[in-house]
């Protein structure tokens, strides 16, 4: 089978979003036959009509409109990759950014609210595993992975583990479960959503170790949306940083405990070495 003629695409596309022949032809500075005969070009080649007629318009088929959307994200990857590559361009490309499914929400938007205040440039957000999320890193398909730990050496790749966040990990429900004056007492008699994440997790085992108690675990909760959810619905009390319940905690709907629990979560931005990093990459990230 014969590859696909870019140049015929791009013409096809530029109909396409015009509307009107005559009027695409004069702007690319083409005959409108020659421009015909490239589009009739293309759906020989495709096998099926790309318009229709609607008096002086040209309205795309249904194939026409799978085309065009292809059509797009292949001609915008392209502007895309001359961005990333000349410095000095006035667009800057997408940042990719991958983010722990089980990380806060609250705090991912916190991290990206510069750039999304700024408006300069799109943010393109994918979640997933930490080893997902960092192979694509490494395959360059994203440009940073905010993620609770750093990578472990076993993975390889050239990944930099930058510490942007640290937070102290406190409990957090309603007025009604919070008035105990012993902490003991509190893990003994309230039921508890606690993370699987690992350092809250460890750092919980200890706690409770420590002080010697059978704490009442309503949930063990590997999403940091859950852990709110629970908390809300008044199912127990979160173990989390306080950024996880910002929200309800602000309105008043929950509360926190006044007891220190000598835990911290710490918040990576992982990047990989690169001789094209992202522009914004470096601000973002406080370097």
């Amino acid at each position: 089978m014969d590859s696909l003629n870019y140049h015929h695409l791009r013409y096809f596309r530029e109909v396409a979003h015009d509307g009107n022949l005559t009027r695409t032809a004069e702007r690319v500075n083409l005959a409108q036959s020659a421009l015909s005969s490239q589009i009739r070009t293309l759906e020989e080649r495709l096998g099926h009509r790309l318009f229709e007629r609607a008096g002086r318009r040209l309205e795309l088929t249904e194939v026409g409109r799978i085309v065009l959307d292809h059509a797009d994200r292949i001609f915008r990857t392209g502007e895309e990759l001359v961005a990333t590559l000349d410095r000095t361009a006035d667009t800057l490309p997408p940042l990719r950014v991958g983010a722990l499914s089980t990380l806060s929400r609250n705090f991912q938007l916190n991290f990206l609210r510069p750039l999304l205040a700024a408006r300069t440039v799109d943010v393109i957000l994918k979640s997933g595993s930490a080893a997902v999320l960092l192979d694509a890193l490494k395959s360059l398909a994203l440009d940073v992975v905010l993620t609770t730990e750093p990578p472990s050496s076993l993975l390889g790749g050239d990944f930099t583990a930058h510490r942007i966040a640290e937070q102290s990990v406190g409990i957090h429900g309603t007025p009604g479960r919070l008035r105990h004056a012993m902490l003991a007492e509190l893990l003994e008699n309230e039921p508890l959503i606690v993370p699987t994440e690992s350092s809250i997790r460890t750092g919980f085992e200890s706690l409770v170790a420590r002080l010697g108690v059978t704490p009442r675990i309503a949930a063990d909760v590997d999403d940091m949306a859950m852990v709110r959810l629970l908390a809300r619905e008044d199912m127990g009390l979160a173990i989390a940083p306080a950024v996880v319940l910002a929200d309800e905690i602000a309105s008043g709907l929950l509360e926190t405990a006044d007891f220190d629990l000598a835990i911290v979560e710490s918040f990576y931005a992982v990047t990989v070495r690169r001789d094209f990093p992202h522009p914004v990459i470096a601000d973002l990230i406080g370097r």
